[in-house]
């Protein structure tokens, strides 16, 4: 034992360990030293206390066994209205909702009503306008014209030339009949003022010409007995400011043969065409 721990003596002195075997001695081993290990110390852990409590207590509930208990019979309590913006209900709503619909249809319709009112007013009004100044249309109601123009024909009149020009020999002109009052008549213009119109053996002299008229269809034109106060002498020559007129149906027409010459400010209009019937549509020359 005391051998073991002297040679472990020597062993930490860096000597060789005799040995009984060799009596040579052996040489001293030389052992690096090598550097400390440094280990950490362990960190200490947190002990958190255990705190074991009582367990918790479970309320039981009697189990009760047997006839259920009898149903309520207190009637539950209404629900209050639902009340929205305004502090209304919901009905009081949909009926206000309902009303200003209603409101808002009757307000749409009476505006559609004034709307068609004014277009009626204003297509009345530029009818009037039109009539008045420049269009007008005539229904034709006897034969003094055939057959340039026949009963029940309908014609155009412009209104605008007359005002600044009087009617040309050739035209076919409106005015008002000398006759009956607020009556429109329709003839052809023949002589203007100024001009001297003779009638021979079925024949129209102006200015001693004799006119060339295939609106005639070859009828003659004869005089006629004036109406009383009308003084008429052929050869006859116009008053100037007046117009001779006289009917395409020379031996059915009332006209200045029977009147006398019309004064220039009683001419409405001149035909431009008809335009019913519509087998009949067209300019009226």
């Amino acid at each position: 034992m005391k051998e073991r721990q002297r040679k472990r003596a020597h062993l930490k002195e860096g000597e060789a360990p005799e040995t009984s075997k060799s009596p040579v001695a052996a040489k001293p081993t030389i052992i690096e030293s090598l550097p400390p290990i440094i280990v950490d110390k362990p960190k200490k852990v947190r002990e958190l206390p255990l705190v074991v409590g009582e367990p918790r207590k479970l309320s039981s509930l009697p189990l009760v066994i047997g006839e259920p208990p009898a149903a309520d019979e207190t009637p539950l309590p209404e629900k209050p209205p639902i009340v929205i913006e305004g502090g209304t209900s919901a009905s009081e709503r949909k009926k206000r909702l309902r009303s200003q619909r209603r409101a808002a249809r009757k307000r749409g319709l009476l505006r559609e009503a004034l709307e068609i009112l004014v277009i009626i007013a204003i297509a009345i009004a530029l009818t009037v306008l039109v009539r008045t100044f420049v269009l007008d249309t005539y229904e034709i109601p006897t034969g003094s014209m055939e057959p340039t123009i026949e009963v029940n024909d309908r014609i155009f009149a412009e209104k605008i030339s007359y005002r600044f020009s009087a009617p040309s020999p050739g035209d076919i002109v409106t005015f008002y009949d000398p006759v009956i009052p607020n009556r429109v008549l329709i003839k052809r213009c023949i002589a203007v003022g100024g001009q001297t119109i003779n009638l021979v053996d079925g024949k129209v002299l102006v200015d001693g010409v004799v006119l060339d008229e295939p609106y005639t269809h070859g009828k003659a034109t004869k005089e006629l007995l004036p109406m009383d106060g009308v003084q008429i002498k052929y050869p006859y020559r116009v008053p100037d400011g007046t117009v001779w007129v006289m009917g395409d149906n020379r031996i059915n027409s009332a006209d200045s043969r029977f009147f006398g010459p019309v004064p220039e400010e009683e001419f409405i209009g001149k035909a431009l065409f008809r335009f019913l019937p519509l087998s009949r549509f067209g300019t009226i020359e």
